[in-house]
């Protein structure tokens, strides 16, 4: 199970919901509990301020605790650096320590001559090493919202909501075009990690930090829930030069997504159809033969970062950083169905949800993770999954739960916003 931000970086907007009419600013607090084959039983509360000293700015924090695992994340997002109109700053972090980590990887050791890579689309799911340890991170991003489009004027977009639906004009999505239609951000993102491995005989570290830069198109009419247009995100990621040094690394990628709505229903405020295409590929990664017939991975990105697949975003039938190596590509199918029927809209004790709707998702995934950026190998040996969703908009922002199966077993994810 996880529990995480979707997006690196998202168009920025502000929401007003008719049934809190003029009041920009919306809180939540809710208490949380999850059982995990590696972490047990966890109890834990999280909070968001949204709209607080700013419109477009919010604040979250969680904690949870188990037998043996324990963390704490807190984060801001979209400060608008000293009230500008274009400029915004987020960051946020976890310390957390954990119970039989488990990392898909050798560890960058040599791979002897028939064996096979682990993470690697061939590997098995017993390929990885696990133990106890931290995992620490802190992600921080400066954003520019660019002067063309709905942000033309301003740097965010004001959406007005009734029922959690939009009944402003959309933000984009009815042509293509950047300079009149949706919005683009660039971004440049700071992103450590400070992970631990406790063996018993040694303790391996998975330290990496590692600088991206970005630019997203975001072409829907609700940047929060789409129901058409489309959406473009370009990447290129590089290990910073405040990290180690033994590892230079890089990576591109590329995501699309598209939406289709097939309008209301009788039971459906809203019936969309939404696709993603993701593609990644790192230059430096590369292969060496060592004298004895072994090989070597060299300037690969770190096995959670790069091209990767499995867990809460990518294959989340497979667990996180399942596969990695050093090109990958990925698709997926969603069918978002809005429900009317809100079963808590009148329980009064329930009011603090700021609940506007449910939505029952179906989608599917496809990935696959190779040596090279060949289209024949990946599209070969595909790995695949499914599963089911339930999403809600709680005071204006999507919390969604999926559960997600494989040929490698069942995993259930919570989290914010849509996975694209």
């Amino acid at each position: 199970m996880g529990l995480a931000h979707a997006d690196v970086t998202q168009m920025k907007s502000s929401v007003n919901r008719e049934e809190t009419p003029n009041k920009i600013q919306e809180n939540l607090i809710l208490p949380y509990f999850f059982s995990t084959e590696t972490m047990g039983f966890n109890l834990g509360v999280g909070g968001m301020l949204k709209g607080w000293h700013q419109d477009q700015m919010t604040i979250g924090a969680t904690a949870f605790k188990g037998d043996v695992s324990h963390g704490f994340w807190a984060g801001v997002f979209n400060y608008r650096i000293n009230d500008s109109e274009r400029w915004y700053l987020s960051a946020n972090g976890l310390l957390a320590y954990f119970p039989d980590q488990r990392a898909y990887t050798g560890a960058r050791q040599p791979v002897a001559p028939g064996d096979v890579t682990p993470g690697s689309n061939e590997s098995n799911n017993e390929q990885y090493l696990e133990a106890d340890g931290d995992s620490n991170w802190v992600d921080m991003k400066l954003e520019y919202a660019l002067p063309f489009g709905a942000t033309k004027d301003s740097g965010i977009v004001d959406y007005q909501l009734k029922n959690g639906m939009l009944v402003s004009a959309p933000s984009g999505g009815k042509e293509w075009n950047p300079l009149t239609s949706g919005a683009m951000v660039a971004t440049m993102r700071y992103f450590s990690r400070f992970q631990s491995f406790e063996f018993e005989s040694q303790q391996l570290s998975g330290d990496m930090s590692a600088v991206e830069f970005g630019l997203l198109y975001d072409n829907t009419d609700f940047g929060t829930n789409p129901s058409f247009g489309s959406r473009q995100y370009v990447s290129y990621t590089t290990s910073s030069p405040w990290g180690d040094k033994e590892y230079d690394w890089d990576l591109w990628q590329f995501s699309a997504s598209k939406f289709f709505s097939f309008g209301e229903s009788e039971y459906a405020h809203q019936r969309v159809l939404a696709l993603n295409l993701w593609t990644a590929y790192s230059p430096s990664w590369d292969l060496l033969k060592t004298p004895n017939g072994s090989t070597v991975i060299t300037d690969a990105a770190p096995y959670n970062e790069g091209a990767t697949l499995g867990g809460f975003k990518r294959m989340k039938g497979y667990d996180f950083y399942r596969f990695h190596d050093k090109a990958a590509i990925y698709a997926t199918a969603e069918y978002r169905h809005t429900l009317k029927y809100n079963p808590i809209e009148d329980v009064q004790w329930l009011k603090f949800l700021k609940l506007d709707w449910f939505q029952l998702v179906a989608f599917a995934e496809a990935g696959r993770v190779a040596p090279e950026y060949d289209f024949g190998t990946l599209t070969d040996d595909i790995k695949f999954d499914y599963g089911v969703g339930l999403r809600a908009m709680l005071a204006g922002l999507v919390v969604r739960t999926d559960l997600a199966i494989s040929n490698e077993g069942t995993n259930m994810w919570v989290m914010v916003d849509h996975p694209f």
